[in-house]
C-alpha cells in the first residue's frame, strides 16, 4: 500500500521547510551566501544535513528560493511607493528612495540580492526582479506621461534605465569591502535627483527626502 502523508505530517514538513529558508536568509544577511553553507543552515535551523537535501534538491535551489523571497519584500515596498497617492513625480521620488534607504539599511543582504557572485539560479532570478522593479517604476511613468505631468517616452526604456542605474550606485556602497560612509542622505539625495532628471528632462528645484 503507498504512503500517503497526512495533513500534520504535511504541516510538520512545512514548518521544517520555513525553519531552513528562515536560517539560510539569516545567515546570508550576516554574511553573504559564502556564510550560508549548508551545513551552517542546517545547525541554525536545528535539523539534520540531509534533511535540507530532502527539502531543496541543492544549495542553489535553497538560495534561489530565499532570493525569490527577499527581494520580493522589496519590490513590495517600492511598488507601494510608486503606486501610492500624488503627483506622479513625487511618487516616483518616494520609489527611488525606498530602494535606496532600504539596501542602506541592510547593507550585507543588498550586496546579496544586487550584485554578490553566485550561482546562475540565482542570478536567473535577479533578472526577474530587476523586471519587476522596472514594471513598479514604469506604470508610474505611464500615468505621469498620460496625465501629462512628465514628457513623452519610452516608459520601460527609462523603467529599465532608472532601476540599472540604482543598482549600480549601490554596488559601491553596500559591497562588504566598502568603508562606512556617514553621508548616505547625499546619496539618497543624488540618486533622486539624478532619476527625476532622467524622466523630466528638468532639473529639480527642490529634492523632497522623505523619512523612509
Amino acid at each position: 500500500m503507498a504512503y500517503r502523508p497526512t495533513e500534520r505530517t504535511e504541516a510538520r514538513r512545512a514548518r521544517t521547510r520555513e525553519r531552513i529558508v528562515v536560517a539560510a536568509h539569516a545567515l546570508i544577511a550576516h554574511g553573504g551566501y559564502r556564510e550560508a553553507s549548508v551545513a551552517a543552515v542546517a545547525r541554525r535551523a536545528g535539523v539534520a544535513t540531509g534533511s535540507v537535501y530532502r527539502h531543496f534538491g541543492s544549495k542553489a535551489e535553497l538560495f534561489a528560493e530565499v532570493f525569490r523571497r527577499a527581494s520580493q519584500h522589496e519590490v513590495d515596498a517600492v511598488t507601494a511607493a510608486a503606486g501610492g497617492q500624488g503627483p506622479v513625480v513625487d511618487r516616483l521620488a518616494a520609489a527611488v528612495q525606498v530602494f535606496a534607504r532600504r539596501a542602506l539599511r541592510g547593507r550585507r543582504l543588498a550586496w546579496a540580492l544586487i550584485a554578490e557572485p553566485v550561482d546562475p539560479a540565482v542570478e536567473a532570478e535577479r533578472l526577474v526582479f530587476r523586471a519587476a522593479y522596472r514594471d513598479a517604476f514604469a506604470a508610474a511613468l505611464r500615468e505621469g506621461v498620460g496625465s501629462g505631468e512628465l514628457p513623452g517616452q519610452d516608459c520601460e526604456l527609462t523603467a529599465a534605465a532608472i532601476v540599472g542605474a540604482i543598482a549600480e550606485a549601490l554596488v559601491g556602497p553596500t559591497s562588504p569591502t566598502a568603508a562606512r560612509s556617514g553621508d548616505e542622505e547625499a546619496l539618497v539625495a543624488g540618486l533622486t535627483a539624478f532619476c527625476l532628471r532622467s524622466v523630466t528632462g528638468e532639473e529639480p528645484r527642490h529634492v523632497r527626502l522623505d523619512a523612509a
